[in-house]
């Protein structure tokens, strides 16, 4: 027998998927190497198949309509896994190192200084990086190859993780996250892109569920990673454990970059836009901190605030004038694209100053430790995994209007039950089940969401669209996380977390009342499409 390499077993970890119940069985069987059983292929062989990564630019009429002759039950391929293997890891590096520090701020702030200022700018910080280049870092891929920009992402992310758990003061450990950040932005548009390129069909629906699943579990498990770090090790660990799956996935990012095909030709990197959006997001997001402290008539905040709004006016111009932009404006010229893209805008700005404020007032205000802190948040992120399937073939059955307007009106509904209760609260009594109901609001809303978005572009166009919303849903967060402090008015205490609920409360409202103004249902061909993965024809007339 052969020796197998560990990402083949570990990789049988992803062919589970999670019922409706929670219960993990396996789909399908999963061909393994190393002398293990392997399925036939369609082509009635035991081999794999080559990896194709321009499978998604075929002819166009198998982007939109399934081939009739093609399995869609068929076994993922050797390669297909490893594609799988890597896209799950490297999200979960970046959806936990984004979520699992909320937790050891205070321990941070504990142990380097730096006060409110410093523990929103170890968050933003990060967050302006991977928002502001994540649109250039996905034109790169498609110019220099997704698997080569890939592993050069995953090795920056380890370098600067490294960096973060050994920093020995306040403003380097900022200094790192900015960069971490950047490396992220390289990770993201990356992981799934492989995906996409990889597989078509029902083969691409499951590993798109798959991926999904996984990073579903990555947001419930961050709580209970920030939290534990801090209350059984120290918050540098939160960081130096990206170490392990960086390193796990060294051979096969090794393997998909021998094997990926020539990147085919792409346009110029928009180095003008790239810059003009960080100077933008940059401006404004320094504007909102420094005002917590010094108040919006200081100077210094007036000119980070016109200089912000001077670059992202600038940016949007460019993008009207640039021969490869960063931001293809005619996607917007989408209904549903435009219309879900406003409706992300609100809905994640909401999420982001919720679970920062919220996180922050139970270890501060209440009294938790870390680590209770990341349980109190845990039912949300409970009810977002196990039921998103569900609010999945809801949206596919009734159209995607009504969960994505019901799902942020429920959230918005559980942030004025928190902000009218009368302190000391007790979390028991008071937060429980108005976390339950946010996380069921939220739980509704993102399915339909993504379908929706998705659904309204052109398959070959869907990279870019999954891109342009990913970093909608990223800017939103970082700029009201930036926000928190002056809407806070500068601590942690009860009216505080009262005004923080309000606002977060009001960004969600906004975000059903654009769904239920402007999302149009699809018809049903392409309702059916859409909540399968990312197929559907864009040009299709939207129907209610």
């Amino acid at each position: 027998m052969t020796n197998a390499p560990p990402e083949d077993f570990i990789v049988l970890l992803l062919s589970f998927r999670l019922t409706r119940f929670g219960l993990a069985r396996i789909t399908r069987a999963v061909p393994l190497v190393g002398g293990l059983p392997i399925r036939a292929q369609p082509n009635g062989e035991g081999r794999d198949q080559p990896l194709d990564l321009n499978l998604a630019r075929e002819q166009d009429e198998s982007v939109t309509t399934p081939r009739p002759d093609r399995d869609e039950s068929a076994a993922m391929t050797q390669n297909q896994r490893r594609v799988l293997f890597v896209a799950v890891c490297s999200s979960c590096l970046v959806i936990l190192d984004g979520s699992a520090v909320n937790l050891a701020l205070p321990a941070m702030g504990r142990e380097l200084g730096g006060g409110l200022a410093f523990q929103q700018w170890v968050v933003d910080g990060y967050l302006l990086t991977l928002g502001a280049l994540i649109l250039a870092a996905g034109t790169v891929a498609d110019r220099y190859g997704r698997a080569r920009l890939l592993e050069v992402g995953i090795v920056a992310f380890a370098v600067t993780s490294i960096i973060c758990g050994i920093s020995w003061n306040a403003w380097m450990l900022v200094a790192a996250r900015v960069l971490q950040g950047t490396a992220a932005a390289v990770v993201t548009p990356s992981a799934l892109a492989l995906i996409i390129g990889s597989a078509s069909g029902g083969v691409r629906a499951r590993m798109i569920g798959q991926w999904t699943a996984w990073t579903a579990a990555a947001s419930v498990a961050a709580p209970f990673i920030g939290g534990a770090a801090v209350d059984v090790a120290t918050w540098r660990l939160v960081f130096l454990i990206n170490i392990v799956p960086s390193a796990l996935m060294w051979h096969p990012l090794a393997v998909l970059r021998r094997e990926a095909p020539p990147p085919g030709k792409a346009g110029r990197l928009d180095a003008l836009g790239a810059a003009l959006a960080v100077v933008g997001l940059g401006g404004l997001v320094l504007g909102l901190i420094q005002q917590g402290a010094a108040g919006w008539a200081d100077p210094f905040v007036i000119a980070c605030l016109v200089i912000g709004t001077v670059g992202c006016v600038g940016f949007v111009a460019r993008q009207h004038t640039a021969a490869s932009p960063m931001l293809p404006l005619g996607l917007f010229g989408e209904r549903n694209f435009a219309a879900g893209n406003l409706a992300t805008l609100w809905a994640y700005g909401g999420l982001g100053m919720s679970f920062f404020v919220l996180g922050l007032y139970l270890q501060q205000r209440m009294g938790l430790h870390a680590f209770e802190a990341g349980l109190g948040l845990l039912p949300a992120t409970l009810c977002l995994l196990f039921l998103s399937p569900t609010a999945a073939r809801l949206g596919a059955r009734i159209g995607p209007r009504i969960p994505m307007a019901a799902g942020p009106a429920l959230a918005a509904c559980s942030c004025a039950w928190m902000a009218f209760e009368v302190p000391p609260l007790s979390y028991w009594r008071d937060i429980l089940a108005p976390v339950i109901l946010f996380g069921l609001g939220l739980a509704l809303m993102v399915a339909p969401l993504t379908s929706a978005v998705l659904g309204a572009v052109p398959t070959e166009d869907s990279g870019i669209g999954s891109a342009v919303n990913n970093a909608v849903a990223r800017i939103a967060s970082l700029v009201c996380i930036a926000s928190a402090g002056a809407i806070m008015g500068g601590k942690v205490d009860d009216a505080g977390f009262q005004r923080g609920m309000i606002a977060t409360g009001l960004l969600l409202a906004a975000s059903a009342l654009s769904s239920a103004l402007w999302i149009r249902n699809p018809g049903r061909s392409e309702t059916g499409a859409a909540g399968g993965g990312l197929s559907g024809d864009a040009a299709s007339q939207a129907g209610d």
